[in-house]
């Protein structure tokens, strides 16, 4: 059976680790020029109708814009998953997301569409992750913990179970949020409190 081709949308730090996932998993690549991978640049958002793509940027705002484009003009998001991850039966993860390297998912979870869940991060059993969120390296998100959309959730930091994570909030590296982060804007130390609106 043919592999469906797979353009990747960006070409920096994130992709790298995007590609590292697709050559982990036996995806067939080639090329020669970002860890041995031709980059191209085709028109866009022309080129994008009815193409198999994941958008690879870190950046939560420039990845959800890039992401809308592509929804608009036709293109299919395609998930990456790196063999290495580990996903419970009945977790959800929606589509052109990341599930990078050592990650755990666990049962019920549901990750929205767009988001990088990255290497060695823990979305416990129960989780929501609204669309567009960055849950980075060894970040922990306890069981039943609600993440709204768009928001980054530091390397190293821990949301205690059943906390919500409003929209527009960032929550600092090794932060740990003990209340509910209801206010947007940044959130470090432990216990975590905001600092900037």
């Amino acid at each position: 059976m043919p592999i469906e081709p797979l353009s990747i949308i960006g070409a920096g730090g994130h992709a790298k680790v995007v590609i590292d996932a697709l050559i982990s998993s036996g995806t067939p690549l080639a090329g020669q020029h970002l860890l041995g991978i031709r980059i191209e640049t085709p028109e866009w958002p022309e080129a994008t109708t009815g193409m198999s793509c994941h958008v690879a940027i870190g950046d939560n705002r420039v990845r959800i814009k890039l992401l809308t484009i592509a929804r608009t003009t036709g293109a299919q998001l395609r998930t990456v998953i790196h063999p290495s991850a580990v996903i419970a039966l009945r977790a959800d993860i929606g589509a052109g997301s990341l599930i990078a390297a050592h990650t755990y998912i666990g049962p019920d979870a549901r990750i929205g569409a767009g988001c990088i869940i990255n290497n060695g991060a823990v979305v416990d059993h129960d989780c929501v992750v609204g669309d567009g969120c960055h849950i980075a390296p060894n970040a922990t998100l306890g069981g039943g913990a609600h993440i709204g959309a768009g928001v980054l959730i530091g390397a190293g930091a821990v949301v205690l179970p059943g906390l919500r994570v409003s929209e527009g909030v960032t929550l600092g590296a090794g932060a740990t949020l003990t209340t509910d982060a209801d206010t947007p804007g940044t959130w470090v130390g432990t216990p975590a409190r905001r600092i900037i609106a």
